[in-house]
């Protein structure tokens, strides 16, 4: 479990569900970790959860935000010495319904949130550390990036941009820096919850593992890719499903 000692992690909407898994993992693995996430109340309370400010330091604000970006990874480096790992977890989805109602504001705020702000901390933890000492980013991508996904349609395209933005970065960035991603099914979360409250048990009969996903079952996954374990895979996206879209289920 110490797979990660003395390394720095970056991990953005991690007050709480998947990002504060993901933080716990890396943590428990002897990383440290700047959480970042709108709201400075839960952020606190998630530095405490992670073991305090030996650990892990919170720096509260929007992730598409340049001076928020730029402030997290300067507070990062200048609290931790370095910053050999990034995950782009914050996503947004603030429309439900046909893409073709999509307000063309509102598309370009998923946009702004889904991807271009995972590009920006992508560039900002390149130069500051990872440029020329190496690192490893994940970008938590969705299902709903690979294949159609009605009534979320925005939200699944711009997922299928940081499929591709993925790629592109691993293409470019290699070899110090590796680039990939997760694309999770429904995850048990408060972000997820139209998905299923109500009627779990029908959502996740169409599961061959008959479940929905936990944080937990994310949290290893990306802490696997950002590791050495993973030192020779770059670019690629793994699918975290419950088996679910083997057989084209919800």
């Amino acid at each position: 479990m110490n797979s990660l000692k003395d390394r720095v992690a970056i991990v953005t909407g991690a007050s709480r569900g998947i990002g504060l898994a993901i933080a716990q993992e890396l943590v428990q693995r002897g990383a440290k970790v700047c959480i970042t996430a709108r709201k400075p109340e839960p952020l606190a309370e998630a530095v405490n959860v992670l073991g305090g400010p030996d650990v892990a330091i919170a720096v509260p604000g929007k992730a598409d935000d340049a001076a928020h970006q730029q402030e997290a990874v300067a507070k990062t480096v200048e609290t931790f010495g370095r910053l050999d790992m990034l995950v782009n977890n914050t996503g947004i989805n603030p429309v439900f319904g046909p893409i073709t109602d999509v307000d063309p504001g509102a598309a370009a705020k998923i946009f702004a949130v889904n991807v271009l702000a995972p590009l920006s901390w992508v560039k900002l933890a390149r130069d500051a550390w990872m440029g020329e000492h190496g690192g490893s980013v994940v970008n938590v991508a969705s299902i709903a990036g690979l294949r159609a996904s009605l009534g979320i349609g925005m939200y699944g395209v711009s997922k299928a941009a940081l499929i591709r933005l993925t790629m592109e970065l691993a293409a470019e960035l290699g070899p110090k820096i590796r680039v990939n991603a997760v694309a999770p099914a429904v995850v048990k979360t408060q972000f997820a919850t139209a998905l299923y409250e109500g009627r779990e048990e029908e959502v996740a009969s169409h599961y061959p593992l008959k479940r929905l996903g936990v944080p937990e079952d994310i949290a290893g996954a990306v802490a696997f890719l950002l590791s050495e374990e993973s030192g020779w895979i770059t670019g690629q996206t793994l699918t975290l499903d419950g088996g679910v879209t083997l057989g084209g289920g919800l």
